[in-house]
């Protein structure tokens, strides 16, 4: 079975075909990184646009990589949501358009169940029952799946996701777009204890997250440092944000793991490339006799694989969207 899967909820255009489910024959991504950075983070009107200038090249330039044709499709799998209206609907017009000529299956999938599923890519399915934690630009949320397409979302950030949290601080202290990896690879010099930041919620009881406190703090910090004619370290300074995120986070996904009594745990979404999250995840979840996985870096950002290797599971249950279905910007997990 040949899927094409095509992944626009953002700013990255992407495009892969994927055989079989897993087997990924092209993956191609057109960043948009060099039209949003003199904005210092993603302008949706003008990523829509360059959607729409990308799109049908890069179709064309997947098929060709893996070396099919549009006439060799059985599905066509297609992000719904979330994401940007704007730039939803320009993938989503594409991949209708492939179903409606070809009479391929036309699959609309959750782009979070995506981030979860880049792990299969590698992997394989897991035996379920697991916790995934998904952490990107826009999302930092736990859920637990009894099966494959299961979901019950544990916890979830009240404010700010810790992509974007990352990205502003970035901003704050001068590391360009996008911040994140800038913070991360600054963050590798310094020292994680030089500053104490809070910890939001990492006694709360429950498994949310908030992210708005320590934005506020380092904000507060730097604020205070330059009031009183002090250099700031940025290397420690960056480290010291990073841990404060980390620590929350790896906290809090033992603790759900601890709660729900799975062996497994699930990393994805854009901030799992993070260095220090992947390092501390795998050594305590280790520790705690669990068995953590996430996906190459490569498949952490956006990208249309894992878009192909969810609809293709999908498709192989049955599962066929029409072609009346909206763009839905609010996409939540559903059970």
């Amino acid at each position: 079975m040949i899927t094409l899967g095509i992944e626009t909820s953002c700013d990255e255009t992407a495009v892969a075909v994927v055989e079989d489910g897993f087997t990924v024959r092209s993956n191609l991504i057109a960043s948009q990184v060099h039209l949003h950075e003199r904005f210092g983070g993603v302008v949706p009107e003008v990523a829509a646009r360059a959607h729409v200038e990308a799109i049908n090249p890069l179709m064309e330039e997947a098929l060709a990589t893996a070396g099919v044709g549009f006439g060799d499709l059985d599905t066509v799998a297609v992000t719904v949501g979330p994401g940007l209206v704007g730039a939803l609907l320009v993938g989503m017009a594409a991949a209708k358009a492939v179903a409606l000529a070809t009479g391929a299956a036309l699959v609309g999938v959750n782009h979070l169940e995506g981030h979860v599923w880049a792990n299969f890519l590698v992997h394989g399915p897991p035996e379920p029952p697991y916790v995934a934690l998904i952490v990107s630009g826009g999302h930092t949320m736990l859920v637990h799946m009894t099966e494959a397409h299961h979901h019950e979302v544990l916890g979830q950030t009240l404010d700010d996701a810790a992509g974007e949290a990352f990205d502003k601080v970035a901003r704050l202290l001068g590391l360009g777009f996008p911040g994140g990896p800038a913070l991360d690879r600054m963050a590798r010099e310094g020292d994680p204890a030089a500053i104490r930041f809070p910890r939001a919620m990492e006694g709360s009881g429950d498994l949310d997250f908030s992210l708005s406190g320590l934005k506020t703090a380092v904000l507060r910090h730097v604020k205070q440092e330059r009031a009183a004619g002090r250099d700031l370290h940025l290397p420690d300074l960056a480290a010291s944000f990073q841990e404060a995120i980390v620590d929350v986070q790896v906290q809090k996904t033992l603790e759900a793991a601890d709660r729900t009594g799975v062996g497994t745990v699930l990393l994805g979404g854009g901030v799992v490339a993070n260095s220090r999250l992947r390092e501390r995840l795998q050594a305590e979840g280790e520790a705690a006799g669990l068995t953590v996985w996430f996906p190459p870096l490569d498949l952490c950002t956006d990208n249309a694989a894992m878009i192909a290797c969810l609809g293709a599971a999908r498709a192989a249950r049955g599962d066929r969207s029409m072609f009346d279905i909206g763009a839905d910007p609010q996409l939540r997990l559903t059970p």
